[in-house]
């Protein structure tokens, strides 16, 4: 294998990545260097003989593969070695060479005893993709006929594959595209890594307690008592180097001195011992590390720089990593009975799991849940989140038979977009509720044009995630619990109907209330089913919705109007309100609600509030079945219609992201290419459209000129129109603030007169002006907005809104993050205030909503495409009776960096 092709390249560093393998270890990624020459070497003296004739067809001389393998100059090709350990050794190697201008040939060899663990085909993966980018569309690859393993690692690594016999060898096709269907292949991996680094935590064989102590109150002494007292199912082994046995088990100084192998540690020791009990557990071939310690990045920069040397370690060694400065790991699972948190809280077995990034919050939530009979399946502290994240745990509660919801307290997403992908799949199948701490946007946006000012200080997109995803968002702490209470025992509402029974008006009109506030509806019930209660009822009772009883309602009253309400398929959740009265308990109450909503013939939720001195009643639950009670009629309400937003995110269709055949994305590459080598921030007008015009969006006709001269020439394009005059200028964006916009222009004296005004206007307020865009006056229609910003962290935000001058008044924006579906762009505008506008008010022409929709799933694919779009501001876009054209445009840009790598542990 060789290659002729090309000039010398630059050693790609942006190839270097760690990846997880199928069973939650970490391997590093990096191209190849000449100074690995010693370690190639080293790797392939090690590798056995029949695994080199395969590579090699035959005996190889190592001295030519290691000069091979470890060239610098990756031009034409590209050598890849994955390594593990400290220090770190080679255990794999993968290359392509070109062959011409759109082939290479690829080549693999896997250290004999890392086969069969999915690393070749990780490794082709990644060839693919740089090849890809190289405008190489096809591999090939030689193998031996008897060489059936490397065989399977092509057909079974996702890429279409065509095989043919050849003389004396099998020849292997495949393209270079990571099609969907390889990346699906890719991210079922990635979950299946993620399941087993995190069952490492949760399910561990054995664990050992570094810095274990007889003293409790202490961290290690707490931690130890609580594995004790849980009954963990594995070993437990104290480390402990000044004590021969703590709290009655033997202690042992070190972890490489401990009787047997140790699946987790969970190390207490001060922040400047953690580095090296880590070495130590490496050496001992640990595979989690649970770090309770404080003392890392949270303190400052002696502390990051730690914090950095710690995950390095891990990295390197395949290790994986939950904190530090974290409160501890629970599961409650009989299997496992693992309790290796440092507090002294109860935990009532259940069926949540719960991260929280804050040791306090979830020490806090974990009272609280007790209190309000929730259990917990499992529970992590994420501490300073540096390894395993959110994202790992909700694709282990996604197969976790014990674990029916998720409960998230997050201080940060630490990967939006792959959020984005993960958790709308759990969702479906498993409610995730969330509260997020810190309202404010972490980081300085740039806000200089209106999508940036809207966006900028709030959380919109945290917002536009969690609604995408389909995670409850709930406001509070109480809020997450009263959602978690309700979906922990009762099913989800598949839509928003409530139906409300009670003994008390007051409460029932403020139960009304709350639900219509928080978007729920509450419909008046069928003549016929009022009717029917109205037989059994005083005549006094209001049978509308809410159902009011009056303060003499019998506990069968309740039973038997629950009954019927549930039989009569009019709702989909039921709240029953009982305040104190002399004819009815409310304990005989709580079991004839209970009994009717086991008996309904469809599951539906149904909560309860009692409001007594002495709260929820024990008849509410029996073995296996509970009715959730809340204190107040509004707590149940807002509960119920977050449940039930969700609900109906489920039920609806998941539209599709649409393409576009008529788009020319390697004409706007080339726009975006000779800008930044300009070293331009603003695209210039004439670059704007452009780039637009790629895209298809449709712009109001634009001619750009240079001089006063050249606008009166072009003015005669559209004679008997009147026209609209803007100065342009480098860095310039709102141009109706400076007076650098005329309307109305219809003859060639006043528009001379306008761009006179106008460019000295521009020059007055600092800018160098560079000539005029002319345009015909749009005609009537709906003004809005729509703009983009590219999040460092959440990739392109879309927003629609309100639009004109007014815009960031109005603050009216709908926001999506993309990719953006055809259903995400219906859903934008009709969740906007200013919506009826669109739809004829009071008599205006209804305006075309399919245009507007076009319009906005045609720029997500855009920017989507170009991340060098930095900021866009498409305002005004005027919204007409046939169609939307674009008034006026401001697009940013800035020099991205590539995309990590996929798979790896940022992707």
């Amino acid at each position: 294998m060789a290659s002729t092709l090309g000039p010398s390249a630059a050693y790609p560093e942006d190839r270097r990545v760690d990846v997880a393998l199928r069973d939650g270890a970490t391997l590093r990624v990096r191209p190849a260097r000449a100074a690995d020459a010693g370690a190639v070497r080293e790797f392939l003296e090690g590798v056995s003989r029949d695994s080199i004739g395969f590579r090699f067809f035959g005996a190889a001389n190592l001295d030519w593969a290691t000069r091979f393998f470890a060239q610098e100059d990756q031009a034409g090709r590209l050598s890849l070695l994955a390594e593990t350990g400290d220090p770190a050794r080679v255990i794999a190697h993968a290359i392509y060479a070109q062959i011409d201008e759109h082939t290479a040939e690829v080549a693999f060899l896997v250290a004999d005893a890392w086969q069969d663990r999915g690393i070749a085909t990780i490794l082709l993966a990644h060839l693919a993709e740089a090849a890809e980018a190289q405008g190489i569309t096809t591999f090939t690859a030689e193998v031996l006929p008897s060489n059936h393993r490397m065989v399977d690692v092509f057909r079974k690594s996702g890429f279409p594959v065509e095989a043919r016999s050849a003389r004396g060898a099998i020849e292997i096709t495949l393209p270079t595209s990571l099609s969907p269907g390889v990346r699906a292949r890719f991210e079922e991996r990635e979950r299946t890594a993620a399941v087993a680094a995190v069952r490492s935590f949760l399910a561990p064989r054995s664990v050992a307690v570094v810095g274990a102590s007889r003293r409790r109150g202490t961290v290690g002494g707490e931690v130890l008592h609580n594995l004790l007292e849980a009954g963990f199912t594995g070993p437990i082994y104290p480390v402990n180097a000044r004590a021969d046995s703590v709290q009655s088990l033997r202690a042992y100084p070190s972890v490489s001195q401990l009787p047997g192998p140790v699946e987790l540690a969970v190390i207490a020791v001060p922040a400047d011992q953690v580095l090296a009990v880590a070495h130590d557990c490496a050496q001992a071939g640990v595979r989690a590390l649970l770090v309770l310690s404080a003392g890392f990045r949270e303190s400052g920069t002696e502390g990051t720089h730690r914090e950095d040397e710690l995950l390095a370690l891990c990295r390197n060694t395949g290790m994986r990593l939950v904190g530090p400065n974290c409160f501890g790991v629970l599961n409650t699972s009989p299997a496992v009975n693992l309790n290796a948190i440092f507090g002294t809280t109860h935990v009532r077995p259940g069926r949540a799991g719960l991260l929280s990034q804050s040791g306090g919050v979830g020490l806090s939530i974990m009272i609280a849940a007790t209190r309000r009979d929730i259990g917990l399946s499992s529970f992590v502290s994420v501490g300073n989140k540096v390894d395993i994240s959110g994202n790992d745990l909700l694709q282990y509660w996604e197969q976790d038979e014990d674990t029916d919801v998720v409960l998230l307290y997050l201080e940060s997403v630490g990967n939006p977009r792959k959020f984005a992908r993960i958790a709308p799949r759990v969702a479906r199948s498993k409610p995730v509720l969330s509260v997020k701490g810190g309202r404010s946007v972490a980081g300085a946006r740039a806000a200089s044009s209106h999508t940036g000012a809207l966006l900028s200080a709030s959380d919109v997109t945290i917002d536009a995630l969690f609604q995408q995803a389909g995670v409850i968002r709930a406001d509070t702490l109480p809020e997450l619990l009263d959602v978690a209470e309700l979906l922990t025992a009762q099913p989800l509402p598949r839509g928003g109907r409530l139906v409300i029974v009670t003994n008390g008006g007051g409460p029932g009109i403020l139960c009304t209330d709350a639900a219509l506030g928080a978007g729920m509806s509450v419909p008046e019930l069928p003549a016929e089913l009022q009717q029917r209660l109205r037989t059994s009822l005083p005549p006094t009772a209001a049978v509308g919705n809410p159902v009011d009883m009056i303060a003499t309602a019998t506990a069968a009253d309740y039973g038997a109007t629950c009954r019927a309400l549930l039989e009569a398929g009019v709702a989909d959740a039921l709240l029953a309100i009982y305040v104190p009265a002399l004819d009815a308990e409310a304990g005989e109450v709580a079991a004839a609600i209970r009994e009717a909503a086991a008996a309904a013939p469809e599951p539906i939720p149904v909560a309860a509030v009692f409001m007594t001195a002495e709260g929820a009643p024990p008849e509410l639950r029996t073995e296996g079945f509970r009715i959730p009670n809340f204190e107040f009629p509004e707590n149940a309400a807002r509960a119920m219609a977050l449940a039930a937003r969700n609900g109906r995110w489920r039920e609806r269709a998941r539209g599709r992201v649409p393409t576009f055949a008529d788009t020319r994305a390697d004409e706007a590459r080339g726009i975006l290419s000779r800008a930044l080598g300009q070293d331009v921030e603003w695209l210039s007008a004439a670059d704007v459209f452009a780039l637009l015009d790629c895209y298809g969006l449709p712009t109001v006709p634009t001619r750009v000129v240079t001089d006063v001269e050249q606008a009166v020439a072009v003015a005669s394009e559209w004679p008997g129109r009147p026209l609209v005059l803007k100065g342009s200028a480098h860095g310039l964006v709102h141009k109706s603030d400076i007076g650098a916009v005329r309307t109305g222009l219809s003859d060639p004296g006043a528009l001379r007169a306008a761009a006179e005004a106008v460019e000295e206007n521009v020059r007055s307020a600092g800018y160098a002006p560079d000539g005029f865009v002319l345009q015909p006056q749009a005609g009537e229609g709906v003004e809005l907005l729509i703009g983009v910003v590219n999040d460092p962290s959440f990739g392109p935000v879309l927003a629609c809104g309100a639009g004109g001058t007014a815009a960031e008044l109005l603050r009216d924006v709908a926001v999506r993050i993309t990719p953006v579906t055809d259903l995400d762009a219906g859903e934008m505008l009709r969740s906007l205030r200013t919506f009826p506008l669109l739809t004829g008010y009071r008599g205006t022409p209804a305006c075309d909503l399919p245009a507007l929709e076009e319009m906005l799933v045609r720029v997500a694919a855009m920017v989507e495409a170009h991340h060098e779009v930095a900021e866009l501001d498409l305002n005004p876009v005027r919204a007409l009776p046939d169609g939307a054209q674009i008034l006026d445009a401001r697009i940013r840009i800035q020099p991205v960096p590539p995309p990590p790598p996929m798979p790896s542990l940022r992707a």
